[in-house]
């Protein structure tokens, strides 16, 4: 059988560029090689695009771009599905059966890849271009969310250059704590939690550095939970899983290293709240459009209300990324849900 060369996008130029590194070699390590061959491109911190024909562990330990690589490109064409690679005696084309991009945040999460792919014809894991958009969007996530009757938080957007007079008035009425947090990244940079009026400017400024838009958002008592979820018309949910806190909230530091916290998978609920958080997942992955894979993170109050929070269209894919822990916790492998979201891109 003739394998299937699959394109794995990984690095590029935002801020979680070394975390998807890490999730490019937990895909490599998981992808069945007899049925997959991996066309490695790595897109530079500049947004350079590189052919990779070294291994894994230059990837891991962030030199690959120093290794065997050369300048490459998707083909606009549509209908060629082809990697151009531009090597000394000319360009040369790989032809491909699909697109995974393995990126986090700006410039790859965020559609801007996905529209690429859409535009040449080339079958894409993951996300379209729609939904990948509006999942990067909190405030527009929020939004939808709301209309398909899941409850968000209190919350309201704003730009570089607001009036801060107004931002303050507003934040009132919200109450305090409260979180600022910019509207367009992830991995919970430029978040974070304020106590008091007087720390609210320099956390509305650190969050605008990323994007220039931020959202300023009610504090919801509780904990959050998440749910992994695959599948374009049927739908595969994981095991809910639980994030125990032991002070302050999950920022990237506690979500890479966990050094006071926990992640519970399943989380320690009852059963009939654990299908509840499944439905109102599923109900924001389908609002926003979404198709091939996503996590859907929630919080659950103390009264037992279920919150939206957030939705990652490329979530991690690294041994210890929460996605790959509630699907293992429903019994599939991470080899297991690589093939399984790929054969979701390539078939009819």
């Amino acid at each position: 059988m003739d394998r299937k060369k699959i394109v794995i996008l990984f690095g590029g130029c935002s801020v979680e560029h070394d975390i998807s590194l890490e999730s490019a070699c937990g895909v490599l390590g998981a992808l069945d090689r007899e049925r997959y061959e991996p066309v490695t491109v790595g897109i530079t911190r500049e947004g350079e695009w590189l052919l990779y024909r070294g291994g894994p562990e230059r990837i891991a330990n962030g030199t690959w771009r120093f290794g065997d690589c050369v300048s490459a490109a998707l083909s606009p064409n549509r209908g060629e599905r082809a990697l151009l690679v531009f090597e000394a005696g000319g360009v040369q084309k790989i032809t491909v059966d699909a697109v995974f991009p393995v990126l986090h945040g700006e410039n790859g999460e965020d559609g801007t890849v996905q529209g690429l792919c859409e535009l040449a014809g080339i079958p894409l894991v993951g996300c379209g271009t729609l939904a990948s958009a509006l999942g990067m969007d909190k405030d527009r996530s929020h939004r939808l969310a709301a209309l398909a009757g899941v409850r968000v938080p209190r919350s309201f957007a704003l730009i570089q250059g607001c009036d801060l007079a107004d931002v303050h008035s507003r934040a009132q009425q919200l109450g305090y704590p409260l979180f600022v947090k910019p509207a367009g990244a992830g991995s919970s940079f430029g978040v974070s939690r304020v106590a008091a009026p007087q720390e609210l400017e320099s956390a509305v400024r650190e969050a605008l550095r990323y994007g220039g838009r931020a959202l300023v958002e009610e504090c919801i008592p509780g904990f959050e939970v998440g749910v992994a979820i695959m599948g374009n018309r049927e739908l595969t949910v994981g095991e809910v899983d639980e994030i125990e806190l032991a002070d302050g909230f999950f920022d990237f530091t506690e979500k890479y290293q966990l050094i006071t916290s926990k992640i519970h998978v399943p989380a320690r609920i009852e059963p009939e709240k654990a299908s509840e958080i499944k439905r109102a997942a599923e109900a924001v992955y389908r609002a926003l459009g979404c198709r091939g894979f996503a996590r859907v993170d929630l919080f659950l109050t103390p009264a037992g209300e279920i919150v939206f929070n957030e939705i990652n269209t490329i979530p991690g894919f690294t041994a210890h990324s929460r996605f790959p822990g509630m699907m293992r916790a429903a019994g599939l492998t991470l080899a297991q849900v690589v093939a399984r979201v790929i054969e979701l891109a390539v078939q009819p």
